[in-house]
């Protein structure tokens, strides 16, 4: 379906029914899609919402408005729009900060906060040239190809689930693709995030080479000290792909542990 928010129209993935609903935030190059075996697996039990973001997906793609607060505008009106009152909040990487920011608001309703090899809040630090070539990771299938193998999976991804990433990231808009490298990574909201209430959750990918173990352990555990950290063995950056049915049942396991209320588990 698509939902008018922020000025701007997005398209999310509604499935299944209950409470909390589970609001997915996808990382830079992904879509909606990136989630879906997740989402699939919890829909028996909960309601998700899996977000396109602005420029990616089949999402409209503004010409500007590519910041951390324009992402976070965005999908706080797609909350509003669906009068959400019991929601958990799943961001990975990109979608992690936009998540951190929307969290240290302390919204009305949001029961929990699930970080999927987030990006931290600070600045992200690699030389200029590095930063440049990271704007170019999705400029042809070759490239994509290559992110995929060298940067984004420690497993390899059954045929559908590559193309599909192949083509989200080609189908990016190019001031979405630009501006997450460029701009809205260098976006600093350290200071924010000591402000996030919500019982939080970390799960890291043991061999990402993006969003590290370390890397979590020293910029984002220590800026929110309840935060809780789970590691997936052998696992990327791409723990969605790569071990969907692990994390779809860490997630409802969290989010079953919100509330006294009883929800069905996800099988293993």
């Amino acid at each position: 379906m698509s939902t008018l928010s922020n000025t701007v129209k997005l398209h999310v993935e509604d499935l299944g029914t209950g409470d909390p609903a589970l609001v997915f935030l996808h990382y830079w190059g992904g879509s909606s899609r990136t989630w879906r075996h997740v989402t699939q697996a919890l829909a028996p039990a909960f309601r998700t919402l899996a977000i396109d973001q602005r420029g990616w997906g089949q999402s409209e793609a503004p010409p500007s408005g590519y910041a951390l607060a324009d992402l976070a505008a965005d999908a706080e009106g797609v909350i509003e729009a669906l009068n959400l009152r019991d929601y958990v909040l799943v961001g990975h990487s990109m979608g992690g900060k936009v998540a951190q920011l929307m969290a240290s608001r302390r919204p009305q309703g949001l029961a929990g906060l699930v970080l999927v090899a987030p990006s931290p809040p600070q600045p992200m630090r690699m030389p200029a040239e590095a930063r440049e070539g990271m704007a170019q990771a999705y400029s042809s299938r070759e490239a994509v190809e290559a992110t995929i193998d060298n940067v984004l999976t420690a497993k390899q991804l059954v045929a559908a689930d590559r193309e599909q990433v192949i083509e989200d990231s080609l189908r990016g808009a190019p001031q979405a693709k630009a501006a997450w490298p460029r701009a809205t990574s260098l976006e600093d909201i350290s200071d924010k995030v000591a402000n996030i209430t919500a019982p939080t959750l970390v799960v890291a990918g043991e061999l990402d080479r993006v969003d590290s173990v370390d890397l979590l352990k020293a910029e984002l555990l220590t800026r929110v000290p309840h935060a809780v950290l789970q590691v997936l063995p052998g696992t990327g950056h791409l723990s969605m792909l790569e071990t969907p049915r692990t994390l779809a049942r860490i997630i409802a396991n969290f989010a079953n542990s919100l509330s006294t209320a009883t929800h069905a588990g996800v099988e293993p």
